[in-house]
C-alpha cells in the first residue's frame, strides 16, 4: 500500500514477493528445518550431518543432489574450511543456488517466427491453465500468440482453452472431439506460420507417461511439427504438479525420453512442502525450469529466476 494526494493505492507485489508467498510451505519443509537441526549446534559430527540428509531428502531435494550436499560439507570440514554448524546454511544454500544455475537458459528464441511451444503432461498436472497462464505472459511482453486445441481425446479440453482464448484475447485453433491431434496442429502451424504470430502453443492430451501408444503419438505429432516448421517444436514444456514430489521426477525422466522435454513448469507450488524436486530435477535430468506456478490467478505464473527462487526460500 503507498499513499498518495488522493489515499492509499494497492501496490503491485514484486516479483520477489510473490516467491516468497508462494514457497512458504518448501521454505517451512527445507529452510525452517535445516536452521532447527543447525540451530545451537557447535560441531559438525555424524549425528548433525544424519539430520541433515534427513531433512533434505524429506523435502525432495533428491537423494543424489542430497548426498552431493553432504560430500561437499565433509571434503570442507576435513579441509578446515568449514568452522562451525552456521556456515552449513550458506555452504547449502550456495550448492543449491549453483544446481539450478547450471542448468539454466532462456526460452528458444527464432529468427523467423512463430516459435513453437508443445504442451505435455499427465492429466491433472494444470496443463491447459498453464497454457492460458502463458498465452496471458506472452502477451503483456508484448508478443502475439495462437493457441492449438490438439488435446482432442477430451470435448472438455477444447472447451477449457477456448475459454482462455475468450480471457486473454487469444485465437484457438480447433476440430471436433476425436480429430488426429497432428491434424490439429498441422493447421494451427499453416495459421501460425500465414499470420506470423510470435508463439504458437499446443495444447496436447494429458498422458501417462508408462502409456507408450500415447508417448508415440506425441513422437508424432513432434515429427510433423518439424516438417511444416525446420526444429519446430522449438520448446517442449513439460507441466508438472509440484505436490508430486519425486513422483514428478519419474514423470519427468520417462517424458524426457519419448518426447524430448526442453524444460519444466512446475504448478502449484504455492501448495505444497514439495518445491525442493525444482532442484532434483535440475540436477538429475539437466533440465532448466522455466515457469512456475504460485496460485489461482492469471498472473501468478511467474518466469522461473534461479537466484531470486534461492533467496525467496533463505531470506531472513
Amino acid at each position: 500500500m503507498i499513499q498518495t494526494l488522493f489515499g492509499s493505492v494497492e501496490q503491485e507485489p514484486t516479483l520477489l514477493e510473490k516467491l516468497k508467498s508462494g514457497v512458504q510451505k518448501t521454505r517451512a519443509g527445507l529452510v525452517s528445518r535445516i536452521e532447527d537441526v543447525l540451530s545451537g549446534k557447535k560441531t559438525i559430527d555424524a549425528d548433525l550431518l544424519e539430520e541433515l540428509e534427513y531433512t533434505l531428502i524429506s523435502a525432495d531435494i533428491g537423494v543424489t543432489t542430497t548426498t552431493e550436499i553432504l560430500d561437499r560439507i565433509r571434503e570442507r570440514v576435513d579441509r578446515k574450511l568449514v568452522n562451525d554448524a552456521d556456515e552449513l546454511r550458506g555452504l547449502i544454500r550456495e550448492y543449491l543456488l549453483e544446481v539450478l544455475q547450471t542448468c539454466d537458459r532462456p526460452l528458444a528464441s527464432v529468427e523467423e517466427p512463430p516459435a513453437v511451444i508443445m504442451m505435455v503432461g499427465v492429466n491433472g498436472a494444470g496443463k491447459t491453465t498453464t497454457i492460458g497462464k502463458l498465452a496471458s505472459h506472452l502477451k503483456s511482453d508484448g508478443h502475439s500468440v495462437l493457441l492449438c486445441a490438439a488435446d482432442t481425446f477430451r470435448a472438455a479440453a477444447v472447451e477449457q482453452l477456448e475459454v482462455w482464448g475468450e480471457r486473454t484475447a487469444t485465437q484457438v485453433i480447433r476440430q471436433n472431439t476425436g480429430a488426429d491431434p497432428a491434424a490439429v496442429m498441422f493447421d494451427a502451424l499453416q495459421a501460425a506460420k500465414s499470420r506470423k504470430v510470435d508463439y504458437l502453443i499446443i495444447d496436447t492430451a494429458g498422458r501417462l507417461q508408462t502409456k507408450t501408444n500415447l508417448m508415440a503419438e506425441l513422437e508424432k505429432m513432434r515429427r510433423t511439427a518439424a516438417r511444416v516448421i525446420p526444429d519446430a517444436p522449438h520448446e517442449v514444456l513439460l507441466v508438472l504438479d509440484a505436490t508430486t514430489g519425486q513422483n514428478g521426477l519419474e514423470q519427468a525422466r520417462k517424458f524426457t525420453e519419448s518426447s524430448g522435454v526442453t524444460g519444466i513448469v512446475l504448478t502449484k507450488l504455492d501448495g505444497t512442502a514439495k518445491g525442493g524436486v525444482v532442484v532434483a530435477i535440475a540436477r538429475e535430468l539437466g533440465l532448466p525450469i522455466r515457469f512456475i506456478g504460485v496460485g489461482e490467478k492469471v498472473d501468478d505464473l511467474l518466469p522461473f529466476d534461479p537466484e531470486k527462487f534461492i533467496e525467496s526460500l533463505f531470506a531472513k
